[in-house]
């Protein structure tokens, strides 16, 4: 559970997330410093530490990297949300698409449509919620999207689906 400090009754519960609920959170920018942090420490490829070599790839420039895309979005995400709610973790993520590269300079937001949300069968104080994750430039572009599932507690012991 989320370490907000905030009591229990204060945090999101499965409840709190409805089929269709769609919502928006956070705004950051990239920059070129945080790509190459990012990159040298965890994917050194040309096109994401070398400005030459990625200006002569088909990207035209530096991009950041897609597992610093992913983390960008899960900052999002715990910002957003996660460290507010009751979340008892993931069991996995279902797809992850890159759709457009992020680029030095770039503002991002992550939008988030609830899909799916079921009652565990076997434990009815759990619910799971299957989400659609996007991250969003300042063009309104989706860069990244993933589909996720995420366990949070039940507000009530209720019905299994």
């Amino acid at each position: 559970m989320a370490e907000t400090g905030a009591p229990a009754a204060d945090l999101l519960h499965f409840e709190d997330f409805e089929v269709g609920k769609v919502e928006t959170y956070g705004d950051t920018q990239i920059t070129e410093a945080d790509i190459l942090e990012f990159a040298r420490e965890f994917d050194p490829l040309p096109i994401h530490v070398d400005a030459e070599a990625a200006a002569n790839s088909p990207f035209g420039g530096l991009i950041a990297s897609g597992a610093h895309s992913c983390s960008i979005m899960m900052r999002l995400m715990c910002d957003g949300y996660m460290l507010r709610a009751t979340s008892l973790g993931s069991p996995g993520v279902d797809e992850v698409r890159y759709l457009l590269p992020v680029r030095p300079g770039d503002r991002l937001r992550l939008r988030m449509e609830v899909v799916e949300a079921r009652r565990s069968r076997s434990r009815p104080t759990t619910g799971v919620v299957t989400s659609r994750q996007e991250l969003v430039n300042q063009n309104g572009e989706i860069v990244l999207e993933m589909r996720a599932s995420v366990m949070f507690r039940c507000r009530s012991a209720g019905e299994a689906a």
